[in-house]
């Protein structure tokens, strides 16, 4: 069964505010926006090389500030003129349907340095054609959250969304997959992140910037 995903992504710019201010934190907004590129190009390598993943589509709301991210195999669409997270998402699963009614969507955080190919796999086999999501590591948010086949993926992404999808009757999958679950959000989720590993492009910035945490 084929899976395309859905990766909303702001501009890298003002994306990822809260990584500002982390010990020897490159502090131009050059370096920070290549560092926020840095983490989606290392998501989406891992995802186009997933078992089980046919499509990775990026909704952006600079297409152009992106563009990077076509190198490793995503498609970029412009976000709709509805803003917000939900809406992203749900505007790239409209483009995709219109390809595959009947196909699993699933949305995927562009924030996941550490992503190894075979933890998402492995989080696809057990979703099994069920709408289902995979929490952080908090166990709050949402990391991954895939629809059924030909079914709504009904995204509910914000404060507690891990809560708000159980209510809504998604499965919380019960895999380990530590690198699906790590999305980097704070100096902590950084540091977190690379005690697993990071992927190319990221451990490049960090290696350029001397980053310590």
């Amino acid at each position: 069964m084929h899976v395309d995903l859905i990766l909303p992504m702001k501009p890298p710019r003002i994306g990822k505010s809260r990584l500002r201010g982390a010990p020897d934190y490159p502090t131009g907004d050059d370096e920070h926006a290549e560092l926020v590129l840095a983490l989606a190009c290392d998501t989406v390598a891992a995802a186009t090389s997933a078992a089980g993943v046919r499509r990775v589509l990026v909704v952006a709301s600079d297409p152009a500030a992106v563009e990077a991210l076509r190198e490793y195999g995503a498609e970029i669409i412009r976000e709709p003129r509805v803003t917000g997270l939900n809406a992203a998402l749900r505007h790239g699963e409209s483009v995709l349907r219109r390809a595959d009614p009947a196909s699993v969507v699933g949305a995927l955080q562009a924030d996941l340095p550490a992503l190894r190919a075979e933890d998402l796999a492995a989080a696809l086999a057990e979703a099994g054609g069920r709408r289902a999501f995979t929490a952080d590591r908090q166990g709050t948010g949402t990391t991954l959250l895939l629809s059924a086949p030909a079914a709504p993926l009904d995204p509910r992404f914000g404060v507690g969304s891990a809560f708000a999808h159980t209510e809504s009757g998604a499965r919380p999958l019960e895999l380990s997959a530590e690198s699906l679950r790590s999305d980097v959000d704070t100096p902590g989720d950084l540091a977190h992140a690379r005690t697993l590993g990071l992927g190319e492009r990221t451990s490049a910035v960090l290696g350029e910037h001397c980053l310590t945490l």
